[in-house]
């Protein structure tokens, strides 16, 4: 389409997608000029504003992308080992950056581009690929100036419920009271009259929604009768309980209540021939619960008011000692007074998550010292205008298989999280536009497993997470670029929300087949060269592009590449590189032993 600008009378050309009139037979075929080659390409495009390489099927056209639709509706960088895919994220990032400082510069606004690239980077390829940019951020795991740091109590209840394995029975609820609890600010050995007070509270409101139902629904009839019953069985032992370890008034006001609670129990039950410990219970009449309310009130007047301005709530992220947190969730099975097994039932539980929290190379990570969630913030996703530095590099190569999957999940959800209420506080509907780099993708966001539903597992969870951004990230500025050698072991869901793809060489037959089926634009013949394509060569389409078009990838030097060259064998059996080796410093240092121990 040729358009005319209507004060300087220059014209330009643009690519418009669709048909008017098709070509009858007879018709000349036309090739087409090198400005209308470049118009094609879309490299004139004033949105266009990022060079990413060129085209060999397009006489060398500039190939351009505009950074708001390749990163705001997530990219795919799908191709083989070796064939370029690292060095192309690498470079789309680095000129990202050059294009929006020379904008900045033209525009004469001396600052830095307000932008974020947050790159989790598994191999630990990418910390030196941006050396010689200012302040760009590396955080390792013990690291003396960026150390890794994602705090276990910034962790919510489905995270923890996932890393500890807790069922959902009797497990999960401990959890989540626990993560109440310690958020709030209890501690582990409360004073016996604040227990007290607080089993008092709690059986109150269990009482009072009792008084409250006139129908009588929720204690007559099954299961009302049989779950009322029970409750005020448990009620009955837990007071019995707490009160051998009290005296004087404070003792004789709970005996009253627990001996007239059992002598309410035991009018109301029955034995069971085939389960003694599971009585029957017959129907529950209205006027049984007002005489149990005021006797609970008349005995709370002799412990301590609950302060209940804040309960806790287990997502909320609030620091506590996560060092404390399995010997709470002991205490809590302990005292829990419902049932006997229960603490051998939480054994289990407790241990998970104590042998998480104790494990050397873990423990810098997940429990680090005074961290705030603003200094974290600050950190990892950067601070106001960008000031210290438009990237962060997440190098996981040295965290621990087995925690890799749950501490990549909290992180992406934090950043989510953390875009999604930086929006909701400014109240304009203004996003911060956040650009999340996951290599390896297939790693992170795996392809899910039949029956695996049942329980939440880290690699679920991390799955969950990047999926949520996948879908809702587009609404609140968090654009993903996913790069991964197997796109047939990638979530299905993830690779529908991405928009645009930069296609390297793909020689296997199912991930071939995946990308066909994937891609929106019938390319026929270009997907079948996709074996063959040579390294930096990728086929660019999607929706950052008018027409899929091949791409020769912009070369970067030596010192900007992430370091995923092949392994040189042959120089370093022929001595022309020398590789010395101190097995004894690598023992020390994976053992956690200083020297000379």
């Amino acid at each position: 389409v040729t358009s005319k600008h209507r004060l300087s009378g220059t014209t330009s050309l643009r690519l418009e997608r669709g048909v008017i009139a098709f070509p009858s037979v007879g018709d000349q075929v036309l090739i087409p000029t090198p400005d209308q080659i470049t118009a094609i390409v879309g490299a004139t495009d004033e949105d266009r504003r990022v060079q990413i390489g060129e085209s060999p099927a397009a006489a060398n056209a500039p190939i351009m992308v505009d950074p708001d639709k390749i990163f705001g509706r997530h990219l795919a960088v799908l191709g083989n080992t070796g064939s370029g895919k690292s060095c192309s994220v690498a470079g789309l990032v680095r000129w990202s950056l050059e294009a929006a400082q020379e904008a900045r510069l033209a525009a004469e606004r001396d600052k830095r581009p307000n932008a974020r690239f947050i790159i989790l980077d598994p191999n630990g390829e990418y910390s030196k690929a941006f050396q010689d940019f200012d302040e760009v951020r590396v955080f390792r795991p013990g690291d003396e100036n960026n150390p890794l740091h994602i705090p276990a109590w910034l962790w919510n209840s489905h995270e923890w419920a996932a890393v500890s394995q807790a069922q959902p029975g009797a497990q999960r609820p401990l959890l989540n009271t626990a993560l109440r609890h310690l958020r709030a600010g209890r501690s582990i050995r409360e004073p016996v009259d604040a227990t007290v007070a607080r089993l008092l509270n709690l059986y109150s409101v269990r009482i009072n929604a009792l008084i409250a139902d006139t129908t009588g629904e929720s204690y007559t009839g099954f299961p009302g009768n049989k779950d009322t019953g029970e409750m005020l069985a448990g009620m009955v032992a837990s007071l019995r309980t707490v009160s051998e370890k009290i005296s004087g008034e404070q003792h004789s006001k709970i005996a009253a209540v627990a001996d007239h609670v059992d002598e309410l129990v035991q009018m109301r039950s029955s034995p069971n021939r085939k389960n003694p410990h599971s009585p029957y219970y017959s129907n529950f009449s209205y006027a049984d619960f007002q005489p149990i309310s005021d006797l609970m009130v008349e005995a709370q007047g002799y412990f301590p008011t609950q302060n209940n301005e804040f309960e806790g709530s287990e997502d909320a992220p609030v620091p506590f000692e996560v060092e404390r947190f399995a010997d709470y969730i002991d205490d809590l099975a302990a005292n829990s007074g419902s049932n006997a097994n229960i603490a051998n039932f939480i054994a289990f539980l407790t241990l998970r998550i104590r042998s998480m929290t104790s494990t050397p190379s873990l423990r810098p990570v997940i429990t680090p010292g005074d961290v705030s969630l603003e200094d974290w913030l600050n950190g990892n996703i950067g601070q106001n205008s960008a000031e210290n530095g438009n990237v962060a590099i997440i190098d996981l190569s040295m965290v621990p298989s087995e925690a890799t999957h749950t501490l990549v999940a909290v992180f992406g959800r934090l950043v989510f999280e953390a875009c999604q209420r930086y929006q909701k506080q400014r109240g304009d509907g203004k996003s911060l536009p956040t650009a999340l780099v996951l290599e390896e993708a297939h790693t992170f966001v795996r392809r899910g497993r039949e029956g695996e539903e049942s329980l939440p597992t880290p690699a679920r969870l991390c799955r969950e997470a990047f999926e949520r951004i996948a879908r809702e990230g587009r609404k609140f500025g968090v654009g993903m670029v996913l790069s991964s050698q197997r796109p047939y072991e990638l979530s299905p869901t993830v690779l529908a929300q991405c928009n645009t793809f930069l296609l390297h060489r793909i020689v296997n037959d199912s991930d071939q087949d995946l990308v066909r089926r994937l891609v929106p634009d019938n390319v026929g013949g270009m997907l079948r060269d996709l074996p063959s394509l040579p390294s930096r060569q990728a086929i660019l389409l999607g929706w950052a592009t008018p027409l899929p078009v091949l791409v020769e990838v912009r070369e970067l030097s030596y010192t900007q590449r992430p370091k995923s060259d092949d392994p040189d064998y042959w120089a370093v059996w022929t001595g022309e590189r020398e590789r010395d080796v101190d097995w004894g410093d690598i023992a020390r240092e994976w053992s956690g032993m200083a020297e000379g121990e």
